[in-house]
């Protein structure tokens, strides 16, 4: 493994308001298993995405067996050799096996007509050598995420693939699942297919790759051989940077439990991993801020929206509000119960952009301004919505301006003051500052802070570890919906909170 199959030469991708990718450059050897790591929006995907032939337009040069080389789309990519099997399956659900494996090539007899039996054939050839046992007619809607995964590689292999992309191959695989994708990798291995593996967890990608490359905040950080590093080396490049200072002012006082979660556990179903959180257990004191830390499909959404009521399946275990315990079927019955949830997807599932930004703060909260809970006092609504913008200080026009109008930061303190009207005294903000500045950044944890302090309590999940180490007084930590780690603030330390999330739960 010496001869460069793969070079990437100052690699820079460029999206409206984010640069995704900066001269990132690094080699992929002939025949080797070449792991690329790094946090949620480090680059990953979207370097494959350039391998493979999605993504056509980027800045640098990309060398394959040593000549320039720059695809028109995904087709010039296979063509090329190069296959990519993508987190969300790309499948035609409705059609059997086969018909996917040969979707798009389907083999024709002399007469012109699709070749039925030589697709079938050969469709059950390639699904034998991966221990594949479903029928080539099965539709693919109706096998478990494992066996359609392996479909996928059948299809890469029916293109006499040379370079096997696979992103987050183990993410929704059973056990039994995953020991059969590492034993189908070795053999494609055996065979010369290269392969290059995004993973976020540890202990697969020690198992499986020869060398490890560290993407971080689209910038290449190192490479490095498997047996030159180590599970903390590697987590302690994918964070790589010091704790942010930020005076917050007071220290808040933490008070009583009011909030508890015992055993909760929220069901898959027709998952292979059957279960979107596991056996979660914690309390939240009043003045406390929690965070949830973990990586894309840890479970951090999904526990907030189990405490809101408006999870996609009933949970099981135990929620209990100020020691009694409550079964929330509606966000309407949370919010009665002084809960407030602001969502991570702020355009779809917070703002109404047809609205003022007056009418997306009183939304929640016209009942109590309406005269015998029926008539709109207007004047009521416009001063506590003119009030909440002073106080929140929101940079905008005034309570009649479009909310579209505004910037993401005020966007997001618009819905914050949504919220607020509804005097809540627990607040489940998830993912708070994602697509905000840095500017709007800290005045949101002066904010979040300063509303703890009054006696309020709040669960925070974050995508970026420097907000919970500023904002939380303690880190609870998901990997695959379950809690792998728990830190309070003496305890904090990004690599340790990363190796946590990278984890794999036992049982």
């Amino acid at each position: 493994m010496t001869e460069p199959l793969i070079s990437m030469r100052s690699i820079s991708k460029r999206f409206p308001g984010v640069i995704a990718l900066q001269n990132v450059s690094f080699d992929v050897l002939r025949g080797e298993c070449h792991a690329v790591m790094g946090e949620n929006g480090a680059g990953k995907s979207t370097l494959m995405k350039i391998l493979s032939g999605v993504q056509t337009d980027f800045e640098g040069e990309l060398l394959l067996r040593g000549q320039p080389i720059r695809f028109a789309g995904t087709r010039a990519a296979e063509a090329a050799g190069i296959s990519m099997i993508h987190q969300e399956l790309n499948l035609v659900e409705g059609l059997s096996a086969a018909a996917n494996i040969f979707l798009g090539r389907e083999k024709l007899a002399r007469s012109g007509l699709l070749d039925d039996r030589a697709m079938e054939r050969a469709a059950s050839e390639l699904l034998t050598q991966l221990e594949c046992e479903i029928a080539w007619q099965t539709p693919v809607g109706a096998l478990r995420v494992g066996d359609q995964q392996l479909v996928e590689i059948a299809k890469a292999l029916s293109l006499d693939t040379e370079i096997l992309i696979m992103d987050e191959p183990t993410s929704a695989l059973t056990e039994s699942e995953v020991a059969r994708l590492y034993r189908v990798l070795e053999r494609l291995r055996n065979r010369g297919v290269t392969i290059i593996y995004i993973s976020h967890k540890m202990d697969e990608v020690f198992q499986l790759a020869d060398r490890i490359t560290v993407l971080r905040d689209g910038q290449f950080v190192k490479t490095l051989a498997k047996s030159a590093t180590s599970p903390k080396e590697i987590a302690h490049l994918m964070v790589g940077r010091e704790i942010e200072t930020m005076n917050l002012g007071t220290e808040r006082q933490i008070g009583e439990v009011i909030l508890e979660t015992r055993g909760l556990s929220l069901p898959w179903s027709g998952h292979a991993r059957q279960w979107r959180l596991r056996d979660v257990s914690f309390q939240l004191r009043r003045g406390e801020v929690i965070g949830i830390a973990g990586l894309m499909g840890a479970g951090r959404t999904e526990l907030l929206e189990c405490l809101f009521g408006c999870s996609p399946e009933e949970p099981q275990g135990e929620i209990l509000l100020r020691g009694q315990r409550v079964q929330f079927q509606h966000p309407s019955e949370a919010k009665a119960a002084g809960m407030a949830l602001v969502t991570e997807d702020r355009k779809r599932l917070g703002l109404f952009s047809q609205f003022s930004v007056g009418r997306n703060i009183s939304l929640c909260s016209l009942q109590e301004m309406a005269l015998g809970g029926v008539l709109i006092q207007k004047a009521e609504e416009r001063r506590q919505c003119s009030t909440t913008v002073t106080q929140l200080n929101i940079k905008a026009a005034g309570v009649d301006a479009a909310i579209t109008s505004l910037s993401g930061g005020n966007q997001q303190k618009t819905i914050l003051g949504r919220w607020l009207l509804t005097k809540p005294s627990i607040l489940l903000l998830d993912d708070p500052t994602r697509g905000v500045d840095v500017g709007a950044k800290a005045e949101l944890y002066r904010l979040i802070h300063d509303l703890c302090r009054e006696g309020i309590g709040a669960i925070v999940t974050s995508s970026e570890l420097p907000e919970l180490l500023i904002l939380c007084d303690r880190i609870l930590v998901l990997c695959e919906g379950r809690l792998t780690g728990e830190f309070t603030r003496d305890q904090f330390s990004e690599q340790a909170i990363m190796e946590a999330a990278t984890r794999r739960p036992v049982g």
